[in-house]
């Protein structure tokens, strides 16, 4: 009996022991859950203050880490098959030559600084020191237009504009490119000294998106008002997923120095697509330059995925920028943006698949296959292109006069204009396969009839 009455008392106390194990691991679940839902509400503690001066990234990476640290992975060296760095690239050297692949390049800007100096792209934390860098700021004069997309430069700005953004703006654009980055404040300290920076696309008080380039907010305006829709200002009637597309927007685009003042602007007043910018040339009178070789005037595209991408299937799907560039990420229970900008094929599982419910295999052999025949029409375009630059200036070597090669000229500048604006858009024909395609088309088209053009007056006797 006694032995009975010591196996209950024994039992007893495993069951009490287990209970208790069992409230201890449920209350250290429950205290788990409890602070993972504090951590995902209070996603952030600042411990300094950051204002509309703060150009450093770095002070505000004290308040925003896990935003900080992505960002600065964008210092790192990506390579996709038709972009990035490239073999051979030094972490401390600039970008692989596009000038060396794809020789073509240099027919078309021949004349041009572009014809000098053309690299590929890297990741933001190189967008002002490549600038720098480049011959075609160090051997030609370049105004100071060129930091409103590769620089932090609100405070440069606010500072030449005594508080006024947008007259310091337009007073910065006008002056040569060293004068303006050597520009100190009241304590001696340079004005300029970072990359495209938080400060850039976030409102320091609420951290809300934003889009702070003048040449943006008056572009998207002009092409609301063509859409008839009146005084759009982006920081105010935009949706916050649309911002997701304005803050890439303020840079990854079209754009030309408008008049001696050199104001950044983005010919927007037609539309986005490359007929309806070329139309508002046109209108201008604007030319980029005189082309070495036949004498003519044309123009150079700059980077216009912003353009492209309006045009293509993920935006009218609502698709952001950001979304596939930037997508979100877990961090413990905290969601962000992940701010290591790079091409989605570099991180497929996030970048696509929260949409696609396919093998990574299969996705990437998707977007291979659009990039592989986009690059193959694209040869094929320069083709044309360098083909019809060699009978124009077959022709003029001949003595042509120039009223009998102006229609040749009007091709060139039809084909070029085309040509270039396809070439200098980075996304290898992702954005906008369709729209792309039908751009080469129409390149190849002017081309061969620039060709035509000034061969039959070599058959003139």
């Amino acid at each position: 009996m006694a032995t009975i009455r010591a196996r209950g008392w024994l039992l007893g106390l495993v069951g009490l022991a287990g209970v208790a194990g069992l409230t201890v691991l449920l209350l250290a679940l429950l205290t788990n859950i409890f602070e993972r839902k504090q951590e995902g509400r209070q996603t952030t503690v600042r411990l300094v203050e950051v204002t509309e001066d703060t150009m450093d990234p770095k002070v505000w990476g004290q308040n925003w880490p896990l935003q900080y640290d992505s960002y600065l992975r964008t210092s790192r060296s990506t390579t996709t098959k038709y972009g990035g760095r490239g073999l051979g690239a030094s972490d401390t050297g600039p970008a692989e030559q596009k000038l060396d692949r794809d020789p073509w390049l240099k027919r078309i800007f021949a004349g041009y600084a572009f014809a000098l100096d053309y690299r590929d792209r890297r990741g933001r934390a190189y967008a002002l020191f490549d600038q720098e860098e480049t011959r075609r700021v160090t051997e030609r004069q370049q105004p100071g237009a060129c930091l409103q997309c590769h620089a932090a430069n609100l405070a440069l700005y606010r500072s030449v504009g005594k508080g006024d953004v947008q007259k310091g703006f337009e007073q910065v654009s006008g002056m040569p490119y060293r004068e303006a980055r050597e520009l100190k404040d009241d304590k001696g300290q340079l004005l300029v000294q970072h990359p495209v920076s938080c400060v850039d696309c976030h409102d320091p008080k609420t951290m809300a998106l934003r889009v702070t380039r003048p040449g943006f907010i008056a572009g998207i305006k002009a092409l609301k008002a063509k859409e008839g829709i009146a005084d759009f200002d982006p920081n105010r009637d935009a949706t916050r997923q649309e911002m997701r597309s304005f803050a890439c927007g303020q840079c990854h685009v079209e754009y030309y120095f408008k008049g001696p003042g050199k104001v950044v602007t983005y010919p927007w007043a037609n539309g986005l697509k490359v007929e309806e910018i070329e139309a508002y040339y046109e209108r201008e009178g604007f030319t980029d330059f005189v082309h070495a070789e036949t004498g003519n005037k044309v123009l150079k595209a700059q980077h216009p995925e912003f353009e492209v991408w309006s045009q293509g299937v993920h935006a009218r799907a609502g698709v952001a920028c950001a979304d596939c560039h930037m997508p979100y990420e877990r961090v413990g229970a905290t969601k962000v943006s992940d701010h290591w900008v790079r091409s989605p094929l570099l991180n497929l599982n996030r970048a696509c698949q929260s949409c696609h419910a396919v093998p990574e295999k299969e996705l990437e052999a998707r977007v291979l296959t659009i990039q592989d025949r986009h690059h193959a029409l694209l040869q094929r375009a320069a083709r044309a292109t360098t083909d019809m630059l060699d009978a124009i200036v077959a022709a003029k070597k001949r003595g042509t006069a120039e009223r009998d090669l102006q229609a040749a000229a009007g091709q060139h500048r039809k084909a070029q204009w085309r040509l270039d604006f396809v070439a200098a858009e980075n996304s290898m024909g992702f954005h906008a396969p369709q729209e792309l395609a039908r751009i080469l088309g129409e390149v190849i088209d002017h081309a061969r009839q620039g060709q035509l053009e000034a061969e039959r007056t070599l058959r003139k006797p």
